[in-house]
């Protein structure tokens, strides 16, 4: 069969499809009520069996999203031999520059050799003329990007965050422990199952520590293809000067994508690209939660965990930025959230959390996790 035959095989109508069965109320209950959904393990069986690298063995079924600048098309696909539901990525390699090659070529390594629960897993990968198939399981929920645009425009709860947060976080954390910087941690690079599990992608910017067998304390490098993410990106990272950058830069970024999961909005999207850059690169009193929470109110009663203000803040050190902390008229968040996002946006990554000692911080310690 012909790439053009696959394209045209005919697209039976998929009745799993999550997203577009259920509510934003059931999709909300059904996310936060799996038991430790971010530490799911992935389907070994289906990844046993699914290793097939003949196009005819995937019925394509409709076009689920676009990545890689638009180069990539992502389709949800039928693997016929075993009835699998996957996903399909196609990427036309003719329209990629070598740096775009290169990228793709590192994404598929290091998914082949990052074996985590919560880092994406590539199950097979084959060329077809020109066209490079990546076949990887299907991620129901799509991304967390996805999940605002569709049920969220206004923002998650602060339930739904954390669990989202939480998983990202521990695969963060195995990437830092293995000397990488993912350098692209935002909500359209957090994935979710059906089964609730939450994986994170965008490997292609990712950059290794390790060099020469030597593990260095800072990188200099610039990623490739910065520009859609720059609104994430830490101050060091963007300042390009001798002090470089380590994987705290990532921890930077987890703290504008919470900050995107609580609003629905992407700080800084809206400014012009100059004034994001020294804003960023000024610092405190400006922060970006007065971008993306500037519709929200002050709170401070911890009404979505239940613990008190006193307890999660101790006196004397909140700060103005902290203080300017707010939360849309139709919902709260705790002290705990707005005490993450401040240690994540530090200026000075020393001060930062590690990914490791982030999934410690009673953000994530509420009862739901209590038996972890």
């Amino acid at each position: 069969m012909s790439l053009l035959d696959c394209f045209c095989t005919s697209r039976t109508q998929v009745e799993s499809l999550r997203p577009e069965k259920q509510s934003e109320t059931s999709i909300h209950q059904h996310l936060v009520d799996v038991p430790a959904f971010s530490q799911l393990p992935p389907s070994t069986r289906a990844k046993d069996v699914i290793c097939s690298t003949n196009v005819s063995h995937y019925e394509l079924q409709v076009e689920i999203g676009r990545g890689f600048d638009n180069l990539t098309t992502v389709h949800l696909a039928r693997h016929t031999p075993t009835g699998t539901l996957v996903t399909v990525k196609i990427t036309n390699l003719e329209n990629c520059t070598d740096e775009r090659l290169k990228a793709l070529q590192k994404a598929v390594i290091l998914s082949h050799f990052f074996q985590h629960p919560n880092i994406t897993t590539y199950w097979t990968v084959f060329t077809v003329g020109s066209w490079l198939w990546v076949i990887s399981p299907f991620m129901a929920y799509g991304s967390a990007s996805q999940l605002l645009k569709t049920y969220f425009p206004e923002g998650m709860s602060e339930t739904l965050i954390r669990n989202i947060l939480f998983g990202a976080v521990r695969g963060l954390s195995y990437l830092h422990q293995n000397g990488c910087i993912h350098r692209s941690i935002k909500a359209s690079h957090i994935l979710i199952s059906g089964d609730g599990l939450v994986t994170l992608s965008g490997l292609s910017h990712l950059h290794s520590l390790v060099k020469h067998g030597q593990r260095h304390r800072a990188v200099y490098d610039f990623p490739q293809f910065s520009t859609s993410v720059q609104p994430w990106l830490s101050p060091e990272l963007l300042r390009q000067d001798l002090h470089g950058y380590n994987v705290k830069s990532d921890i930077y970024s987890v703290g504008i994508t919470a900050c995107e999961l609580a609003s629905g909005q992407v700080p800084f999207q809206d400014m012009h690209r100059t004034q994001m850059l020294l804003q960023k690169l000024k610092g405190p009193p400006y922060s970006p939660l007065d971008v993306s929470i500037s519709r929200m109110k002050n709170s401070r009663s911890g009404v979505d965990s239940g613990i008190g203000e006193s307890v999660l803040v101790p006196s004397g050190t909140r700060t103005g930025a902290s203080d300017r902390l707010q939360t849309p008229s139709s919902k709260t968040f705790s002290p705990a959230f707005f005490s993450l996002v401040q240690l994540c946006l530090q200026q000075d990554p020393e001060k930062r959390p590690s990914a490791s000692s982030l999934l410690s911080h009673v953000f994530f310690k509420q009862p739901y996790f209590e038996f972890l």
